[in-house]
C-alpha cells in the first residue's frame, strides 16, 4: 500500500488556485487596456498525473482527459473569445465566474485537508 499523500497534492492544488487568481486578477485589472490579451491557466489535472495519483469515477462523464500542464496562456487562444474593437478579450462576467469558481474550490481544498487531519488525529489518540 502507498503512502497518502492528500497533503502533498493539497498543497499543490492550493498553489495553482493562487496562480490562477493571480492571472484572473490581472485580467481584471486589465479589462480595458487596449489590445490585452486575456489569460488564463490550464487546468489542475496534469498534477494528479504527475503524482501517479488516480480518481475513481462511477460514471465515464465525471472526468475528463486530456487536460495539459499548469500554464498561462491567453484565452483567446483556448475558446476563440470575443475580441473588442479596442483589441481587448477580456470579459468581464466571464473573469467573475472565474474567482468564483477558484474561491469554491480553495474551500473545497482546505475543508477536505481539515476533515483528513481531523481523521488522522482520531486515529492517533486511540
Amino acid at each position: 500500500m502507498q503512502p497518502i499523500q492528500l497533503f502533498d497534492l493539497a498543497s499543490r492544488q492550493a498553489q495553482w488556485l493562487a496562480v490562477r487568481q493571480n492571472v484572473v486578477a490581472g485580467n481584471i485589472a486589465n479589462a480595458n487596456t487596449p489590445h490585452y490579451a486575456g489569460k488564463d491557466v490550464k487546468p489542475f489535472d496534469s498534477v494528479l498525473k504527475e503524482t501517479g495519483f488516480q480518481m475513481a469515477a462511477t460514471k465515464a462523464g465525471h472526468f475528463t482527459d486530456g487536460m495539459a500542464a499548469a500554464q498561462v496562456t491567453e484565452t483567446s487562444l483556448l475558446n476563440n473569445g470575443e475580441v473588442k474593437q479596442s483589441g481587448n478579450s477580456v470579459e468581464l462576467e466571464k473573469e467573475l465566474m472565474k474567482t468564483g469558481a477558484i474561491k469554491r474550490d480553495y474551500e473545497l481544498n482546505t475543508g477536505l485537508v481539515k476533515a483528513f487531519h481531523r481523521m488522522m488525529l482520531m486515529t492517533v489518540r486511540k
